[in-house]
């Protein structure tokens, strides 16, 4: 029997350090508008040569995940770029409604979850907690939300471990959150519903913790569907 083995090939030192700076993009920890370090000193806390951090740089620039202005810097795409996204462009020129929206993230987000369950990682666990607390000290402060919100939809999204997935999450998300924003307002201005949105997040994580894809599959399409009927039942 021929058994189809491929040979391991080292990965490129500009592919790790690409890897990390969008890792901590689409975990939010460096968000839109956010300045990255100059690329002397990325190379120096990296330890490695500049012109790894400039391929690396220019790879995500190619992505539209960064942007590089003239004189200034290097900076993650603000929102206002992002939305102009072909993904986002492409649900604009259809006239997508925000339930139509909801819809697609229902199929896109309990597979994310069940995946997740399946494949995430300790780090990806950490960033899904951390998010419903920041989510929580966000309300507390007197704001909407919504960042923490989607910073912890994308750490399932990161958790699939598939890099389409992902991609297409966070233009989705950035489109939903940021794009038409405000139609999601009245969600979360009821203090009643962000508290039954973390309790949501946290039967999410507590199934995905447990690695139970059922259950995972099941909380999320509870949670998606407590969005759905709430924005069904405003517009009755």
């Amino acid at each position: 029997m021929t058994v189809p083995i491929k040979p391991i090939k080292p990965k490129k030192i500009s592919d790790q350090v690409f890897d990390q700076i969008r890792e901590l993009i689409f975990r939010g920890k460096l968000k839109p508008g956010e300045k990255l370090m100059p690329e002397r000193e990325l190379a120096q806390a990296m330890e490695v040569s500049r012109t790894t951090i400039r391929d690396a740089v220019q790879r995500l620039a190619t992505m539209g995940l960064i942007v590089q202005k003239q004189g200034q810097g290097t900076y993650v795409k603000a929102y206002s770029d992002v939305v102009k996204s072909p993904l986002a462009k492409v649900m604009e020129d259809q006239g997508a409604s925000l339930q139509d929206l909801l819809e697609v993230r229902m199929g896109l987000e309990c597979n994310a979850a069940a995946l997740a369950a399946q494949r995430a990682e300790e780090s990806d666990l950490q960033a899904m907690s951390q998010s419903i607390i920041e989510m929580q000290k966000e309300v507390e402060s007197g704001r909407l939300g919504t960042e923490a919100d989607t910073s912890f939809h994308m750490a399932f999204a990161y958790a699939t471990k598939n890099p389409l997935h992902i991609l297409i999450m966070r233009n989705f998300y950035d489109y939903l959150f940021h794009g038409i924003g405000a139609n999601l307002a009245a969600l979360y201005e009821d203090p009643q519903n962000i508290q039954a949105i973390l309790k949501q997040h946290q039967n999410i994580l507590t199934a995905v913790t447990n690695r139970d894809s059922y259950k995972a599959y099941t909380a999320m399409k509870e949670h998606i569907n407590f969005v759905l009927n709430f924005f069904k039942n405003l517009s009755a």
